[in-house]
């Protein structure tokens, strides 16, 4: 039996996913959620998986700090690993397998290459920061070291 797809509208996917309309409105402009399907009075239907690639959305922008662009490559890859698992039959010829399983392997090369950056941007900064930190220990140092003298003295 084919299977029943329960529609959400706009406002129930805004309020579920944590963000506002315009934002869904925003992020089918700039691709990162497939156009929805529509009423016949031009309302937006979403579904489950709307919701939840919202979230996902929103997850990859705090936890990692990447742009719009990067975002619409990290789901559009997990569409594809999708596809590629809907595709699988264990019964096919390993040259088969064998090519699902590179495509799949680029995919998920390319999600890596995005997080390794961005882990790598991360530890720049923070090497950054702990030199700051140093710095600022050193000249608190030596400020106390004057401001005992000047009591002294």
């Amino acid at each position: 039996m084919p299977e029943v797809k329960e529609y959400l509208q706009i406002g129930e996917v805004a309020e579920r996913a944590g963000v506002s309309q315009r934002t869904l409105r925003f992020y089918e402009e700039k691709g990162l959620l497939k156009p929805p399907a529509r009423m016949e009075g031009g309302f937006r239907l979403y579904t489950e998986e709307d919701v939840r690639r919202v979230k996902q959305i929103k997850k990859l922008q705090s936890l990692l700090g990447v742009s719009l662009a990067e975002i619409k490559e990290m789901v559009e890859a997990q569409d594809t690993l999708r596809e590629i698992r809907a595709r699988y039959r264990p019964d096919a010829p390993p040259s088969e397998k064998l090519e699902q399983l590179q495509r799949a392997t680029e995919v998920v090369q390319r999600q890596y290459d995005i997080v390794r950056n961005k882990v790598d941007q991360l530890l720049e900064m923070k090497g950054q920061l702990e030199e700051w930190l140093k710095t600022f220990e050193r000249w608190r140092r030596s400020l106390e070291e004057a401001a005992a003298q000047e009591r002294q003295g």
